[in-house]
């Protein structure tokens, strides 16, 4: 099989799977418990803690159960913590869903969002940014990568813009954390990672913090600094840790990137969606006239996995908000398929990944024209 869906989630590397089952059998008591047991826990749980503050650069980790829960600590814990400094959020309209809910319901609860527009690359107009800043804009959320397309926001030119206010930054890093460099010297206020997009284990994530006031949003025993309450995962907090540290950008990714940019190129019905410059990873392409269902369907006929969109959303069959945003062409719209690299990807599927989408294409255009 040729999997080429890793923005949606990666095989777990084998040493990630070993701390876990290491850490499971050895260090299973809870570790906010008093016996001896519960303080090895515990000490293994800081252990993991220290090396992802000094990985990642940041004062604070608080331990998630994922991506989308790190992201609604990040927006409604900051929202509810500085509601008294003001009641403004910017972000952009083609942010992850788990973004986007939460501030919808921060809107319904009297916070004024506003979204950025993106233009035909997925990029935000920096000078629109400026002009939406406010005296009372506490927070800006916008995502490393765009896990759709790829494409990067220039964070710290936006780090930069936001040093003389109070406003807050929050990052989600979940597809750019082992695949882009992280500049530690333009770091964010948070910064949101999940671990099955590195290949770690799904369930596993944080909410990275510097300088930031957070109320809780999840109450009960007072875990986690008594900002994220529940028994944290001691073997997930270790795995997640694990796979942070093996993770790192791979440039083998550029060049296949740029392989297949030629080789979709050669095709007169396809439109290459990922600007050039987005991440070497992700690579999102669309098809005229033909569902991306269709392509994903053809190829896994062929045992090749990619995807049509986000996993998030691709059993949903409406258009892509991020799609929509970017105003691609009608005929195109339907017929995006995402293909997305992971530290396992090799040159040769790259190779086989070409010979299986062409006889899918011919099959495709073959039943069209008949």
């Amino acid at each position: 099989m040729i999997y080429l869906d890793n923005s949606a989630t990666t095989k777990p590397h084998a040493e990630v799977l070993d701390t876990f089952v290491k850490a499971s059998t050895q260090y299973y008591a809870n570790p906010a418990s008093l016996h001896r047991l519960g303080n090895e826990a515990e000490d293994l749980l800081e252990s993991a803690r220290r090396q992802l503050k000094s990985l990642l650069g940041f004062e604070r980790i608080i331990f998630t159960s994922g991506g989308t829960e790190a992201n609604n600590l990040a927006l409604r814990g900051a929202a509810y913590a500085n509601k008294e400094k003001g009641r403004h959020i910017i972000s952009c309209k083609t942010e992850h869903p788990s973004v986007l809910e939460p501030l919808k319901q921060l809107s319904n609860e009297g916070f004024d969002i506003s979204l950025l527009s993106v233009d035909a690359t997925g990029a935000i107009d920096l000078e629109e940014l400026k002009q939406a800043l406010r005296a009372d804009t506490i927070l800006v959320s916008l995502m490393q990568v765009n896990n759709e397309i790829g494409t990067i926001h220039p964070l710290a030119d936006i780090r930069r813009m936001l040093k003389s206010t109070r406003t807050l930054l929050h990052v989600d890093a979940v597809q750019g954390i082992g695949r882009l460099p992280l500049d530690l010297n333009q770091l964010p206020d948070l910064l949101t990672v999940s671990g099955h997009k590195l290949h770690g284990l799904k369930n596993s994530g944080l909410l990275a913090v510097n300088k930031a006031e957070l109320a809780p949003i999840l109450l009960g025993g007072g875990q986690e600094g008594g900002i994220r309450s529940g028994t944290v995962s001691v073997p997930n907090a270790a795995a997640l840790a694990k796979a942070v540290r093996l993770a790192r950008p791979d440039a083998d990714h550029l060049k296949w990137n740029a392989e297949l940019r030629s080789f979709f190129a050669g095709f007169k019905d396809i439109h290459i969606v990922s600007p050039e410059g987005a991440a070497p990873n992700i690579l999102a392409v669309a098809i005229a006239g033909v569902r991306g269902e269709t392509v994903v369907s053809g190829l896994q006929e062929e045992n090749v996995i990619v995807s049509t969109s986000s996993a998030c959303s691709s059993k949903n069959k409406q258009t892509s908000h991020v799609i929509e945003a970017i105003g691609l062409p009608r005929e195109y719209r339907e017929g995006t398929v995402r293909i997305s690299f992971g530290a396992m990807t090799t040159h040769q599927e790259i190779i086989e990944f070409k010979k299986h989408f062409k006889r899918v294409h011919q099959l495709i255009k073959g039943v069209e024209q008949s």
